[in-house]
């Protein structure tokens, strides 16, 4: 039996579409909210594209948009739409996205789910601006927002403009996405992500570059977890699993986690089969992948023992609030660590 019928929202093949790119990219089901296309009017194929699928849903809004900002705007609170993003030209922004609606998933159509994030040809990027509040390509503080396949690229260097994403929503989850920031590589303040998201996952995600020399004797993290980067919110119950963190460092000073306060984790923090990758062509190998400046007294951090580091000193210290699993009480430093035979 069909199911595709009077019910349907009119246009029949464009729903058979839909919900067949929908089922294909990472198993995102179909939903009973709208599905908004977004393809760059500067693609070669948005004319057609645009002539072939576009149709108003009863709500008045149109299916097929050439800014991501357009799609989110039509989008309703709540009602799992599904924003498809094309993974052709990439999706240049000339201000920070806020997403503040809840229940909005972001799929990006490169079909390629299952992968590392590494290399997501759906790209959103963000060049140089000149608003203090751009600062990060993407900001999140809805509740059960949802993003796959997507690269996060901010080439930004104005002053302000510090993270790739900023996480500070509830209940996100990241699958197959790249967070990659390619400047103010001599900013300690800076990092890929910025963690202040309640219950947020991150799945198979890749956050940093091995190509990227860091400048100084700075953390410059992948994750930075330092409080309050939103006000009231803090890394809460999140779980990174088999996501790489990826640095070619310059200094021993050099982090793929770090945060700076004793309350900067609330609960759990987990690392969950997770290789941090420092490039042994890089100037020096990081003395710690995992350092808080203060003992955590809110929460703890469990790195667990399919986790894997090369070319670093020690996965965590001690007094920090970290937990490594170890075969052997006591050698939780050595554990993870790659030998070079």
């Amino acid at each position: 039996m069909s199911n595709y019928g009077p019910a349907s929202a009119g246009n029949i093949e464009l729903e058979k579409v839909l919900n067949g790119l929908s089922k294909e990219a990472n198993g995102v089901p179909a939903t009973t909210g709208n599905v908004y296309f977004v393809i760059p009017s500067s693609d070669s194929n948005y004319d057609e594209f645009y002539n072939k699928y576009q149709k108003t849903y009863s709500d008045g809004t149109m299916a097929v948009h050439n800014t991501i900002a357009s799609a989110y705007s039509d989008v309703t609170t709540n009602r799992h739409d599904i924003i498809m993003l094309s993974a052709n030209s990439a999706h240049a922004q000339t201000s920070m996205l806020s997403i503040a609606k809840n229940r909005v998933h972001f799929v990006g159509m490169s079909l390629r789910g299952g992968g590392m994030g590494m290399g997501a040809r759906t790209r959103i990027t963000m060049g140089v601006t000149t608003a203090a509040t751009d600062l990060a390509v993407l900001q999140n503080t809805g509740i059960g927002n949802t993003f796959r396949n997507i690269k996060f690229d901010n080439g930004n260097t104005k002053d302000e403009s510090l993270y790739a994403v900023i996480e500070a929503g509830e209940y996100a989850i990241y699958e197959n996405c790249e967070f990659y920031m390619s400047s103010q590589l001599d900013d300690a303040d800076c990092a890929e992500l910025a963690m202040n998201g309640d219950s947020s996952q991150f799945i198979r995600c890749t956050f940093g570059s091995s190509i990227n020399v860091i400048s100084g004797a700075i953390t410059r993290p992948c994750v930075l977890l330092t409080a309050e980067i939103v006000s009231g919110n803090w890394c809460t119950d999140a779980i990174f699993e088999e996501c790489m963190f990826l640095r070619k460092c310059g200094n021993a000073a050099n982090r793929f986690v770090y945060g700076a306060n004793g309350s900067d984790v609330r609960r759990l923090l987990w690392f969950k089969g997770c290789m941090f990758f420092s490039n042994p062509e890089g100037a020096a190998t990081p003395a710690l992948a995992i350092d808080m400046a203060a003992a955590q007294t809110a929460g703890a951090i469990v790195v667990d023992q399919n986790c894997l580091a090369v070319d670093v000193t020690l996965l965590a210290t001690t007094a920090e609030g970290s937990y490594v699993v170890a075969p052997v009480a006591g050698t939780y430093a050595d554990r993870g660590l790659a030998t070079n035979t």
